[in-house]
């Protein structure tokens, strides 16, 4: 039976694109990356192993990216700082996607529609929340008081909850195009931005 090994050059791919990755790239630049993708705190040494660079260098790059407020710091078990990325970086990151596609036109009327449908599972459920659904699904499985068909289909309170975040970024998205129009001064049209 011929040799099913794979050629030596091909043994670690992972390893010939990270250190590919690192040639064409500075440690700023891959600690950024790698931030950018942490939403649970993790120490400056996981950042800068995957970040392939020195902890020093990562908690030098950090500080820098948390006074520019990319990214958020806490503290850990025996006082040590964890990092992972700044919810108002991700929301500004979404927002202008947003703005990048949607036009302000396009963005009011999908916000409207969002609304309205909000409105409606808050109507026909009788609660103000996807998670107070949920809590109301659960007491009435525990008390058994409920009869089959009044199990609420799990994939409903998770669209709600998407509906309800998406929401959340369009209005962000509108109030940043908004402010920009008045930083510009004007110049930006409300048709700027490509329709999706």
């Amino acid at each position: 039976m011929p040799d099913q090994s794979p050629p030596e050059e091909f043994a670690d791919v992972n390893e010939a694109v990270g250190e590919e990755w690192q040639s064409e790239t500075t440690p700023y630049e891959r600690i950024r990356h790698v931030v950018a993708h942490t939403y649970s705190p993790v120490s400056a040494d996981a950042v800068a192993d995957d970040a392939r660079t020195a902890p020093k260098t990562a908690r030098k790059h950090l500080k820098t990216l948390a006074d520019e407020g990319f990214v958020e710091t806490a503290t850990g078990e025996h006082g040590a700082t964890l990092y992972r990325r700044s919810s108002e970086s991700l929301v500004v990151e979404q927002a202008a996607d947003i703005l990048g596609h949607v036009s302000t036109d396009e963005l009011v009327t999908r916000i409207q529609e969002m609304r309205e449908q909000i409105t409606e599972y808050r109507s026909e459920f009788g609660v103000d929340s996807p998670e107070e659904l949920a809590v109301d699904q659960t007491n009435q499985t525990l008390s058994e008081s409920g009869s089959p068909q009044d199990d609420i289909d799990p994939e409903t309170i998770r669209e709600w909850k998407t509906l309800r975040r998406n929401l959340a970024f369009a209005n962000a998205a509108l109030s940043i195009g908004n402010a920009e129009q008045f930083v510009d001064g004007g110049r930006r049209s409300t048709d700027d931005s490509v329709p999706a």
